[in-house]
């Protein structure tokens, strides 16, 4: 990576603390203390404790630095919103900060013992661009460190720096404004940047259409459509053997069992929250549910060449309300099945699955597809809940 390539870096914090840094600019935990701040902490004892024991190659404590992050979107993040929910913002810092006399570059977690801490340079040079991009992360390949990379600027960060701040709604925006009237930096609405869902459309009491990361739905049950020959090989099942192998080996099993079939899903019960594999922090979030995630496999086609087959995925969504609360399932999200790499359209696929799932006394997610622009017209309550040919002639 080098330095052009950075178009700027982040800070994040507790919405209190902005009218402090548009006056002061953003201070290192040191400075802080040292000027009798008062401050809302948003990470735990446990990370404020690891940064303060490390040290940088000139012997300071992290303590002594301000912290920005090259991809604010990370695990971190996804730690304090898991802690806070709400009241977090991002600040948007200009680049020249990387030039700020007696900075580091840490190339992951600086708290974490594999990062290195490194000159301007060397740091850049050492951070892998495509990394900072992902939408996810795992433990096993560094990227959930790498992902975290930072900038280490010694005590403090001028307010001038700042450019833009970013918050994850309108209500947020609002009480931003109050509290800085006369600020010109302008403040921006990002859902997607702190893992919320774009609500497009209430079909029902407990049915929503979203558009966003169906892996951040914080959802009990999440699905997976998938083939019956054992292949995940792109899309959302793609995403899925690459973020959770475990669900990967249970599919492949059922499938050289010739268990999973069209119209039969498996409910894949795994013991382990993806709240603890999303973070980068030893043990649970504080302010996880603590529940275990669970993966609903659903076939939406035999074989992955084909085409998706939309009676198929009928018969596995009466399946699916036949069986779910014997199931145990609490909460579920799922694609729009069939859609996008299984070529079925939503104008179909839609009002089948709303009409199926309206009825459960369940919290249920229908994610749309990110490769495709969905009419408004056809996300309306009306829309969705009319019948579909392949309901009338089942």
């Amino acid at each position: 990576m080098r330095v052009n390539q950075v178009q700027a870096l982040y800070y994040i914090t507790h919405i209190s603390k902005v009218p402090s840094i548009i006056e002061k600019g953003i201070l290192s935990h040191n400075r802080v203390e040292q000027l009798g701040l008062e401050t809302i902490p948003i990470y735990n004892h446990g990370i404020v404790d690891a940064r303060k024991n490390k040290t940088a190659p000139d012997g300071r404590s992290l303590w002594d630095f301000a912290n920005l992050y090259f991809q604010p979107r990370n695990p971190m993040l996804y730690r304090v919103m898991l802690e806070q929910q709400e009241d977090i913002i991002i600040i948007e810092v200009k680049p020249d900060v990387l030039l700020t006399p007696g900075s580091y570059i840490a190339n992951g977690n600086a708290a974490n013992t594999d990062t290195e801490i490194l000159s301007p340079l060397k740091g850049l040079e050492s951070i892998d661009s495509h990394i900072l991009s992902k939408e996810f992360w795992t433990g096993e390949d560094g990227t959930k460190r790498r992902i975290m990379a930072e900038c280490l600027v010694p005590g403090a960060i001028p307010a001038d720096q700042i450019g833009a701040i970013y918050v994850p709604n309108r209500e947020l925006m609002v009480k931003l404004k109050i509290l800085i009237p006369d600020s010109r930096v302008p403040i921006l609405i990002e859902p997607k940047l702190f893992f919320y869902s774009n609500v497009r459309s209430e079909v029902a009491k407990l049915l929503t259409i979203v558009e966003g990361d169906m892996f951040f739905s914080g959802m009990q049950t999440i699905t997976i459509s998938v083939n019956t020959v054992g292949v995940m090989g792109k899309g959302v099942a793609s995403r899925a053997k690459y973020q959770f192998p475990d669900v990967y080996v249970v599919y492949q099993d059922l499938c050289k069992q010739k268990i999973l079939k069209m119209g039969e899903p498996y409910i894949y019960k795994r013991e382990s929250t993806l709240d603890y594999f999303a973070d980068d922090i030893e043990g649970p979030p504080a302010g996880g549910n603590g529940q275990p995630t669970w993966f609903l496999l659903f076939p939406t086609k035999v074989h992955w060449k084909m085409d998706a087959d939309l009676k198929g995925i009928e018969k596995g969504l009466i399946w699916l309300k036949d069986n779910y609360k014997r199931e145990g399932i609490r909460s579920l999200a799922l694609p729009a099945l069939g859609c996008g790499l299984g070529n079925l359209k939503w104008q179909d696929v839609g009002p089948l699955m709303c009409r199926m799932l309206s009825d459960l006394d369940i919290q249920v997610r229908i994610y749309l597809p990110a490769e495709k622009e969905i009419p408004g017209s056809q996300l309306t309550a009306e829309f969705l809940m009319r019948k579909t040919p392949a309901q009338t002639t089942l």
